[in-house]
């Protein structure tokens, strides 16, 4: 297998003809990803493409993680979106290795030069001094304390938190400094920081969610391939709720056509298991994500790809993606609409609560401030 340079200008393509077809890795080295595809970066001066020789291999070595660590003055990112509702978030990681074909934060590795592709879930960067760099961010004089907002872009307990624990030393940084959070998460491996939310969840400093987009495993395999499988998040949230700590379930993303049916049945499965808030928002595509998105139909869902991409068209004003504040994230029309009546209805008739759940900022202390004794 040899490679070529090609034009850099974008593959033409639409949800109901083949896309990414030239930077499609065998199956066999790209076993237990999400992505099919690995297309090269948006901003790169020149594409390779792979091309048949004769001399290719008879099969592809197993696409290995690569981490390497990522030097930065700050770790606290500001935003003033009115769609979301934090102004700040923290994210110990870039890339992510569970895999997700949907994530949003895809096209963040074409910054770096790499594919939003494969490249996203198997080049990992880490953040290794981020405890250190919030703890100085948090101790600076004019700080105000607001909910700090983690897992807002990639998994903060994706399987290398279990070697590298940045986010375990975050966790002992603000629960020292009463500071409030909020987690998002797929992972069961949130648990092994229960000694530090319990505690947290006493004094109302925390907010969990954990995302379920689907409760089918082989359905969840193939969305999110090295996320733990859905009962092992209900397990996950049970044993939150039974240790005091508020839990949301994120229903998201919905996809039309592919799980759009399982709406009551999963806030049904969370709220049963202890989940008492909802989060849900339709499938995004921005960037590079819709061309991976109806490649990875195409491969394992080819009957239902042209009512999946029509539907979410028909929710964004007739494109597959819309990136408006108030829009991005529900989507308008008709079928936007059902979706948003379904999760309240059934939000309603299970007890969830609604609103946002405010945290508390009054037992803030700065990082290494003394004690005043007077």
């Amino acid at each position: 297998m040899r490679t070529g340079v090609r034009d850099p200008r974008p593959v033409a393509g639409s949800a109901g003809g083949p896309r990414l077809a030239e930077s499609t890795p065998r199956p066999e080295g790209r076993r237990g990803r999400g992505a099919t595809a690995n297309p090269g970066a948006r901003f790169e001066p020149a594409r390779r493409e792979a091309f048949a020789d004769g001399w290719e291999p008879e099969a592809s070595a197993p696409l290995r993680t690569e981490v390497r660590p990522e030097r930065t003055a700050s770790v606290i990112t500001r935003n003033t979106s009115p769609d979301i509702p934090f102004d700040r978030s923290l994210n110990p990681y870039r890339g992510c290795e569970h895999g997700c074909i949907y994530c949003y934060a895809r096209p963040t590795h074409a910054y770096l030069g790499l594919s939003p592709g494969l490249d996203f879930e198997s080049r990992l960067f880490t953040k290794p001094e981020a405890a250190r760099l919030l703890a100085r961010e948090l101790a600076a004089k004019g700080y105000r304390p607001e909910t700090l907002a983690i897992g807002t872009s990639t998994d903060p307990y994706q399987p290398i938190e279990r070697e590298h624990r940045l986010i375990r030393a975050v966790l002992e940084v603000l629960a020292e400094a009463r500071h409030p959070v909020s987690l998002t998460t797929k992972s069961d491996l949130i648990l092994r920081d229960l000694d530090l939310l319990a505690p947290m969840a006493e004094r109302n400093l925390v907010l969990v969610a954990i995302s379920l987009p689907t409760l089918d495993p082989h359905l969840s395999r193939r969305l999110d391939p090295r996320a733990p499988r859905p009962d092992r998040r209900l397990s996950a949230i049970r044993a939150l709720a039974a240790a005091g700590v508020p839990v949301m379930v994120n229903v998201s993303p919905i996809i039309p056509g592919l799980t759009d049916h399982e709406i009551e049945d999963l806030l049904a499965a969370a709220r049963t298991e202890g989940a008492s808030r909802i989060g849900h928002a339709l499938l995004r595509l921005p960037g590079e994500v819709g061309d991976l998105v109806a490649d990875w139909f195409s491969e394992h869902y080819p009957e239902r790809k042209d009512r999946a991409f029509a539907l979410l068209r028909q929710a964004r004003r007739g494109q597959e993606n819309d990136s408006r504040f108030g829009h991005r994230f529900r989507g308008e029309g008709p079928y936007a609409e059902m979706i948003r009546q379904r999760v309240r209805l059934a939000g309603r008739r299970l007890g969830y609560e609604f609103g946002r759940l405010a945290l508390n900022r009054e037992d803030f202390r700065r990082p290494g401030a003394q004690l005043n004794l007077f």
